[in-house]
């Protein structure tokens, strides 16, 4: 398997001749996001950094709610989360979605903002996760500290952070998100040195979790 991160939350997973293509962003965000080919494209949220479809070709099946799929052998599973709750405020829907192919689980968390109940992720029958793609930055998503928790629970081998302040981004959101360095600090990682293309199978997953830094392929 391999997995390239364009910036912000969208990611190429690519295993077995399939493609997976998550939150999708226009050039409203900055950058301008190359047209990708895919065969499953994921959308967490309605908005225009997470939900441009129209930059993916190949005709690819489309996810935007919760529930269990099954695309070209891939299993998915969509659980319906939430932004970060404000005052009087009704948090805004997003799904995260786990995808199990190549003998291993994905997990992209979309715009999740709350920390779900230990009660709740088991409920949710999740399993074992072997990648976590977690936004870390907050803007009403996962801030660090919150990020780091969460992956406390759900103990997944790798953590790829996304949904973070880096080159491209445009105002008025780069200014609203953190960088990633103080989610690497209050998760303990060190001399974590980024790559641009993260390639992996079951036996090369740490036995502890560890965080990769991926380079944004703008």
């Amino acid at each position: 398997m391999d997995i390239t991160w364009y910036g912000l939350s969208c990611f190429r997973i690519r295993e077995g001749g399939v493609t997976v293509i998550c939150d999708p962003y226009d050039r409203s965000v900055g950058p301008t996001l190359a047209k990708v080919r895919a065969d499953i494209v994921t959308v967490s949220h309605d908005r225009p950094g997470h939900n441009a479809i129209d930059r993916v070709t190949g005709d690819p099946k489309v996810l935007s709610g919760p529930g269990e799929f099954e695309i070209k052998n891939v299993f998915v599973m969509g659980l319906a989360t939430s932004h970060r709750r404000g005052d009087g405020v009704t948090a805004e829907r997003s799904v995260a979605f786990f995808f199990e192919f190549g003998g291993l689980t994905v997990g992209h968390l979309g715009g999740i903002g709350e920390v779900p109940a230990q009660s709740e992720i088991e409920e949710l029958n999740i399993g074992e996760v072997d990648v976590l793609l977690v936004p870390v930055g907050g803007a009403g998503m996962l801030e660090p500290a919150r990020a780091v928790e969460l992956i406390g629970l759900l103990e997944p081998r790798l953590v790829i952070p996304m949904h973070y302040q880096h080159a491209g981004l445009a105002d008025p959101l780069a200014s609203k998100l953190e960088g990633v360095e103080k989610f690497l600090k209050e998760f303990g990682a060190t001399n974590i040195e980024p790559i641009e293309l993260l390639k992996l199978s079951k036996s090369t997953l740490p036995e502890e979790t560890q965080v990769v830094l991926l380079t944004p392929t703008l």
